[in-house]
């Protein structure tokens, strides 16, 4: 007899962290991630990304990230520590009820820092599958993101 499947569509809750250890120093690490619309080269599958906000740095800093699938994401700032971490959550263009993420960095010596990028997410409607396969997602977007981040940094 075959397994049933679950298709009953609710709200799932999920965390995310990946980091990676750059071998540069944190005020240039700072300088590229800070720049909040500057995302062509690391963070992956990005076309385009446009400020909506007045304000270019810090807190109530909003951009705009077109995807070269189509998909648009908006983006505000609600936390900035210059030269540690900046928050933002995700307001429209993902199938999340809640998106709050953490870019953060910590120094591990002189020309060495440690860079987290972690994210609480809560979902629209779906099933449990679809909510997983959207976690292991974001895993891969940042792991690789954090790569690409590496390698620019480091060349």
């Amino acid at each position: 007899m075959a397994k049933p499947v679950n298709k009953f569509k609710n709200f799932h809750s999920g965390y995310v962290k990946k980091t990676i250890t750059v071998n540069t120093k944190i005020p240039k690490i700072w300088r590229k991630i800070s720049n909040i619309t500057n995302l062509s080269g690391w963070v992956i599958d990005v076309k385009k990304t446009i400020f909506l906000s007045k304000k270019k740095r810090g807190i109530g800093a909003i951009r705009k990230i077109n995807f070269k699938d189509g998909n648009i994401v908006e983006e505000h700032i609600v936390r900035w520590e210059k030269g540690k971490c900046f928050s933002y959550i995700a307001v429209s263009g993902l199938p999340l009820r809640v998106y709050h993420a953490t870019i953060s960095i910590k120094s591990l010596g002189k020309k060495s820092a440690r860079i987290s990028w972690e994210s609480y997410m809560n979902s629209k409607k779906m099933t449990k599958k679809e909510f997983e396969e959207f976690l292991s997602f974001i895993e891969i977007f940042y792991q690789n993101s954090l790569k690409n981040l590496k390698s620019e940094l480091e060349s």
